[in-house]
């Protein structure tokens, strides 16, 4: 922007949800924005891939175009909003607009989890703005309050309910009795769910969520591919009332935690108690819950999704960008300097519940219990429920790590007296 510009210049990549959500905000609350900012901001193109599919608004005339190079790389673009997704073209349109001069703003969760670092550099040679409060949960304020709120303080857990569809099945799945399947439909048919629910329901959206908190909140680069993942697509009806037994909910949880000089970051449905804060989250909405050791315990609640709710915080990224565009600074950039190492699961301690379908005769439970103990896996409570053909054990563990609970597992399935290990979830919260 040339000195005494009266405005700032703002083009955006993508005008499908998100996008046409930001170009409305941008052209209805162009007065507020100016008086925020203290300069005007003025939208200068849309680049789309098609210039005659539908749209949920207007974009003015004139400002659409399938050139997203040639707009990312004008002169007097100043600031840059990508809500395309994905991995390309986003990386190398980004990379074009801070080389060109432009601050970014994207909402790109899948690119920052994987690539995150590479951006960042860009953003620092170029003296530029990255801001990405929007590429984890929606319009609820997370990333800012980490990087920049307790930026004075140490976290040492962040556990998060960060994707909208799993949360609204799980719901339903506990609400009504449901199955996985008829919850996912209804999903779907209410628009929480796509077509291909793979990124949602096997749990790689909210793994590249983690990656981006477990990065922030522990100032180390941590990636998609170190964030161990399992999905919802196993879970039953029946583990869901075995957690109503117990006065437990299933959540599909993101959970980084300072572990000693270590990060672990996973993903995974897990059973929390009814007391949790995150039990009482429903339908699609996200929580993120998160442990530091001056301020204690805080929790970030709201919509995770959605158009106007994740355009809310692309805008709220905007105005400072832009701020800081006019004040000639720029805002924090990547804090990577503990660079700690992510644990592996195997080494993460958890706790498991076990529901085993067992031969109902004298000596089962204290076989059962020799293979916990075979592994030092310590049994915090065991229940059997039915007798003969029916009879089955559910034993809650203590926090042991993951490879002993995972190994003890095997060998319960191995053991002759054991008809079918039924159903295995880990349990979070409460006393380990």
């Amino acid at each position: 922007m040339s000195e005494g510009a009266k405005s700032l210049k703002v083009a955006v990549l993508g005008c499908g949800a998100v996008g046409s959500q930001v170009v409305r905000l941008l052209t209805e609350q162009a007065d507020d924005l100016t008086a925020r900012v203290g300069a005007r901001v003025e939208l200068v193109g849309v680049a789309v891939r098609r210039l005659d599919a539908p749209r949920e608004v207007e974009v003015p005339e004139g400002l659409l175009t399938t050139d997203a190079t040639g707009l990312v790389s004008r002169d007097d673009v100043d600031l840059v909003v990508e809500v395309i997704g994905g991995i390309e073209p986003a990386r190398s349109l980004i990379l074009a607009a801070l080389e060109n001069g432009a601050s970014v703003v994207t909402a790109n969760k899948a690119l920052l989890a994987e690539d995150g670092p590479t951006l960042f550099e860009a953003a620092a040679k170029a003296e530029r703005d990255l801001y990405y409060e929007a590429a984890v949960a929606g319009a609820i304020p997370i990333l800012r309050p980490l990087r920049e709120s307790l930026a004075g303080d140490k976290v040492t857990r962040v556990l998060g309910i960060v994707n909208g569809t799993t949360n609204f099945i799980l719901d339903k799945m506990d609400t009504s009795g449901a199955g996985f399947s008829e919850a996912l439909e209804e999903a779907q048919q209410l628009g929480y769910a796509e077509a291909d629910p793979t990124a949602d329901v096997e749990g790689f959206d909210a793994a590249a969520k983690a990656a981006i908190l477990a990065s922030l909140a522990f100032h180390s680069r941590v990636t998609a591919s170190d964030v161990y993942r399992e999905g919802i697509s196993e879970v039953t009806a029946a583990d869901v009332a075995s957690a109503r037994d117990m006065g437990a909910v299933v959540k599909l949880l993101a959970i980084c935690e300072l572990r000693g000089d270590q990060v672990a970051a996973r993903v995974h449905p897990a059973m929390i108690p009814r007391s949790h804060p995150l039990a009482s989250v429903r339908e699609a909405y996200n929580a993120v819950f998160v442990e530091s050791e001056a301020a204690g315990q805080l929790m970030f609640y709201g919509p995770g999704a959605g158009g106007a709710p994740t355009a809310s915080a692309v805008l709220g990224d905007l105005v400072t960008v832009a701020r800081n565009r006019l004040a000639g600074t720029r805002g924090a950039g990547e804090s990577a300097y503990a660079d700690r190492a992510v644990q592996p699961m195997g080494e993460t301690r958890t706790r498991y519940h076990v529901a085993i379908d067992v031969d109902d005769r004298a000596g089962v439970l204290a076989a059962v219990a020799n293979a916990f103990a075979d592994h030092d896996v310590s049994i915090q409570t065991v229940r059997q429920e039915g007798r003969g053909a029916d009879a089955q054990l559910v034993v809650v563990s203590h926090a042991a790590p993951d490879a002993a609970l995972s190994a003890t597992v095997q060998q319960l399935r191995d053991m002759d007296i054991v008809r079918e290990v039924t159903s295995v979830m880990r349990v979070e919260g409460g006393d380990e």
